[in-house]
């Protein structure tokens, strides 16, 4: 069966440019340019499904290069303590397809879609990854504790997300406080679901 985005080009006649695309753009490991630009990103969106297709969106965030590249087709990233539902998570349990959106709003404002098969990995378990002396240093002195668990990616495609309609954003300071139970620091009930009607 033809995946969906063939279907389209087909129907718009824009084969022939998607397929310059594939060519030029898209790769199944990362090259170095992509693992450099990964490793100065300080956020990343994720998309996960369960095992019926229904979809969830995320987003993470860390210190620069809190994303690990392992090797040209591996790369992990961190799971510090969130709300306790792990939405995410448990989709990979069902269904290890994930997406990776890495944006740099502030430099160069360019994008890097990386798309795998994700699995679950505690921390107890991060030296099975075969990882170098120095990258396990790293991970020791800048995660320390704080990391509930890791997700690893095996890269299956990996391509530019164009930067015409990324916005320039201005950095700014914030003081994080990493897997905080704080109510307050974590935003509450902003949009006031608690006390709204259920239907």
């Amino acid at each position: 069966m033809e995946r969906g985005e063939h279907i389209l080009q087909e129907q718009h006649g824009t084969t022939k440019k998607a397929s310059s695309f594939y060519e030029n753009q898209m790769l199944n490991y990362l090259n170095d340019k992509m693992k450099e630009f990964i490793s100065k990103q300080a956020m990343m969106f994720i998309a996960t499904a369960d095992s019926e297709g229904n979809c969830d969106s995320s987003f993470r965030a860390g210190s620069e290069g809190f994303v690990r590249v392992i090797d040209d087709t591996t790369l992990i990233y961190p799971e510090y303590r969130g709300n306790g539902v792990m939405a995410s998570l448990g989709n990979i349990v069902e269904n290890p397809h994930i997406g990776l959106m890495f944006i740099d709003f502030f430099e160069n404002n360019i994008g890097l879609h990386v798309n795998g098969k994700a699995s679950i990995i505690e921390s107890a378990q991060l030296d099975s990854l075969r990882m170098t002396d120095d990258l396990m240093k790293d991970i020791e002195e800048k995660e320390g504790n704080y990391p509930e668990r890791w997700v690893a990616i095996k890269v299956e495609e990996a391509y530019i997300h164009c930067s015409k309609h990324i916005p320039k954003l201005k950095y700014m300071d914030k003081n994080i406080n990493w897997g905080t139970d704080d109510e307050k620091q974590k935003g509450g009930d902003f949009f006031k679901a608690k006390h709204s009607i259920k239907v």
